[in-house]
């Protein structure tokens, strides 16, 4: 699966999270993991240990190998398995989640896509759950979603008694309607905070707001 625009910005919305301290996790697990990139961008700004979860045997030998040559890799380290069965003696601060968006959607004849993009593997209702059973008391989780499909995960999240605290609303251009949503919740009531995201303008260059958050990644 090609690294998308979309993953680095939330990617880069969590590290800055981190970098400005208003989350500080010691641990962070990274559920369906891919290439490692979620990974690798909040290692870059933390200090935290970091775990990754990947069922697909050739997507968990990619995050393997790019931990393995990045200068963060005493710190990262990837698990080939599901996350429904996976068990940790470790609970995590953070949890970030970019997971399979789709459901009866058009499929590709490529099965690993179909398994990286559609939900067969792991639900919504399956993420929540395995969620609560790898976050620590006082963690955070963030997920990216579909905008058409974040009311669904915002209601399941509040019927296991988690509280959105923030999120982002992200656009492709001003003239198009919201693709994508960012979301981060908290296991305590917090004030609420949005905000939304352009990622090209009229004239179809980056925003000043995208090339911000993504200055430390893109060369």
């Amino acid at each position: 699966m090609k690294v998308c625009t979309d993953s680095c910005l939330f990617g880069a919305w969590v590290a800055e999270k981190i970098e400005r301290k208003r989350i500080n996790p010691l641990r962070i697990l990274d559920i369906g993991s891919g290439t490692g990139l979620l990974s690798l961008m909040t290692a870059q700004k933390s200090f935290a240990m970091i775990d990754a979860v990947e069922i697909d045997e050739n997507s968990f030998i990619q995050t393997e190998g790019n931990f393995m040559q990045s200068p963060w890799n005493k710190r990262l380290q990837a698990f080939h398995g599901d996350i429904k069965n996976w068990c940790s003696p470790n609970k995590y601060d953070l949890i970030i989640s970019n997971p399979p968006f789709y459901e009866n959607d058009l499929r590709s004849t490529n099965q690993n896509k179909n398994q990286a993009k559609h939900h067969d593997t792991l639900t919504l209702k399956e993420l929540i759950q395995s969620i609560k059973n790898n976050l620590s008391d006082n963690g955070n989780f963030a997920v990216l979603l579909p905008f058409h499909r974040s009311g669904l995960f915002k209601k399941l999240a509040a019927e296991n008694n988690f509280f959105l605290i923030n999120e982002l609303l992200v656009k492709q251009s001003p003239h198009h309607s919201c693709f994508r949503d960012i979301l981060l919740f908290a296991k305590e009531k917090k004030p609420f905070t949005s905000g939304e995201l352009i990622i090209k303008n009229n004239e179809e260059n980056y925003t000043e707001e995208f090339k911000y958050l993504l200055k430390d990644y893109y060369l």
